[in-house]
């Protein structure tokens, strides 16, 4: 399976591959709007502020799966996120990330980085142009170990 043959929808509800995303680094994270670690949002739009011209994506797919931390519907994720924490990166429609259900993207981003489930809300992919999966980060992981990652690999 190829990463950008993957059907997402948008939280506005358009359907679309990733494909757009070919050429570009990603990171791409699970949200929540209730979870503790809400506060990793200012961090991520920091990040796509100061990388978005050099091709740095990031995507945001809220989760509900961990106590339930996301029971904001779709319309109301976008809202909160752009309300509080001024988030303009792409939000999709809310997803599941483990189980049988999970969300096809989420299967191959745990296939790719050795198969472990998602223990939490804010697990973090950087993946570089054209598929290359660089690094998994955990949950309490900040943005920053992204970044500092993130910047590693762009100064190659």
């Amino acid at each position: 399976m190829d990463l950008y043959d993957i059907e997402v929808e948008t939280i506005e509800g358009k359907k679309q591959t990733l494909d757009e995303y070919r050429d570009n680094w990603l990171i791409i994270v699970n949200t929540a709007s209730k979870c503790g670690l809400v506060g990793q949002l200012e961090g991520l739009q920091s990040i796509y502020n100061a990388y978005k011209d050099k091709g740095v994506r990031v995507l945001g797919f809220p989760c509900d799966q961990f106590m339930n931390q996301e029971p904001l519907e779709n319309d109301e994720i976008k809202e909160f996120c752009t309300m509080n924490y001024n988030v303009t990166f792409p939000l999709f429609k809310k997803i599941k990330v483990n189980g049988n259900d999970a969300h096809p993207l989420y299967k191959y981003l745990k296939e790719q980085t050795g198969g472990k489930m998602i223990k939490w809300n804010y697990t973090k992919f950087l993946i570089g142009p054209q598929e290359s999966v660089i690094e998994r980060f955990s949950p309490v992981s900040g943005p920053e170990k992204v970044e500092e990652e993130l910047k590693k690999q762009l100064d190659r």
